[in-house]
């Protein structure tokens, strides 16, 4: 299912059947220059001629767009790849682009889930003290429309357009709770998005929900988990279900939190088939008993922290399979502004398994039970997955 880790910030483009994460740190941006087609191109000639053709029958001539036009050519050459991760961003989008992979938006704060079963836009998550959060919006609700207009789950992108606006301005959005027509206006701020929720559970047990790998997530983990500690924790559990991924720079510093100093956290293989290591650098500062809870839409950087815990037996992992989304796109800056997000490497766990179209497997599988009407809202009576964890800690 396509599920899309977003806010009313605006998205987060991440695609996870479906997500288009930018797999590297977004402040590593490379430079790669427009290369040009020589005159004695195939393709070039034959674009010429389509270009040619159009100008002399195209009906509505005079409003022929060409720099829209040369875009969709670009677009389409990267689209005709068949890699739903890659893709060609233009200069006009590139700002925006770059802003939303760090998780700093100017909207109402939300993150949004694009269900293809459903063919409806979830709330996935209110960020806390957020717009959203402080008018009521919740978690599991049914985005009906945003200011008059109706959109399904292929107007995803559009959808998110729509919810940013500029500091102060209002949008109105109209949601299905339970059969039950709600209509909010929020006025738009800027958010400092801080996704990790925490609470400290019976048994001393410290409790994190991250649901994705923003700029600077690593630190505000490591803030959050001593505020746990202040409150007297001796354990955590790492909650990464329906976590789509982010940055993997932060997933990996967060495991290195926690693992001893020489171990591997991941290796990646580039198209040359070089292999490259990630080892912890440093020693632990988090040494508590961990464990991890992950489902069907664990993905990316979510099955990185997972398995480095995992394999390098730091954590005990429960719940169900992870999506397997076991490669990294790598965002290149183009001459003239534009953007190119592609597919450069694919990981592997520290012990060398394959993680892409195939994913982590729990060291204690447990389901849902079938009450449970939505992966994305669930009651901690219902949850047999926090139980397991809590049981295991205890």
């Amino acid at each position: 299912m396509l599920v899309i880790l977003t806010a009313f910030v605006t998205f987060m483009i991440t695609t996870f059947s479906v997500c288009s994460y930018i797999e590297k740190n977004p402040k590593e941006i490379n430079s790669l220059d427009v290369v040009n087609v020589g005159s004695n191109s195939s393709l070039q000639k034959y674009l010429k001629n389509i270009k040619s053709t159009i100008e002399k029958y195209y009906l509505w001539n005079d409003d022929i767009d060409e720099d829209k036009l040369e875009t969709g050519a670009i677009c389409g050459y990267v689209e005709a790849l068949g890699d739903k991760y890659t893709e060609y961003i233009p200069a006009e989008q590139m700002e925006e682009y770059t802003e939303d992979i760090t998780g700093n938006f100017v909207g109402v704060g939300v993150y949004m889930i694009a269900d293809e079963d459903l063919g409806r836009i979830i709330v996935y998550y209110p960020i806390p003290e957020s717009p959203a959060a402080r008018a009521g919006i919740k978690s599991g609700d049914m985005i009906k429309s945003v200011d008059g207009v109706e959109y399904t789950t292929e107007q995803f992108d559009v959808i998110a357009d729509n919810l940013k606006g500029e500091e102060g301005t209002t949008v109105n959005i109209v949601i299905d709770r339970n059969g039950e027509e709600l209509s909010f206006d929020i006025v738009r701020e800027k958010i400092n998005t801080n996704p990790i929720s925490i609470k400290l559970l019976d048994n001393k047990i410290g409790y994190l929900n991250l649901p994705s790998f923003d700029e600077e997530t690593a630190l505000d983990f490591k803030e959050k988990v001593d505020e746990l500690k202040s409150q007297g924790a001796k354990s955590l559990i790492i909650d990464l279900r329906n976590n789509g991924g982010g940055i993997v720079n932060e997933a990996t510093e967060i495991a290195d939190f926690m693992l001893n100093r020489g171990n591997t956290i991941i290796s990646t293989v580039d198209n040359k088939g070089e292999r490259q290591v990630t080892i912890s650098e440093k020693d632990p500062i988090i040494t508590m008993p961990v464990v991890v809870l992950v489902n069907e839409n664990s993905a990316s950087s979510s099955e990185i922290l997972a398995c480095s815990l995992q394999e390098n037996e730091r954590a005990k992992i429960v719940g169900e399979k992870t999506y397997g989304k076991g490669i990294i796109q790598t965002l290149l800056s183009l001459s003239d502004g534009s953007g190119l997000k592609i597919t450069t490497e694919e990981y592997y766990t520290p012990k060398g398994s394959k993680i892409h179209e195939v994913g982590i497997k729990p060291d204690e599988e447990v389901k849902l039970p079938e009450s449970v009407k939505s992966v994305y809202s669930v009651k901690e009576e219902e949850d047999t997955q926090l139980k397991k964890a809590i049981e295991i800690l205890k």
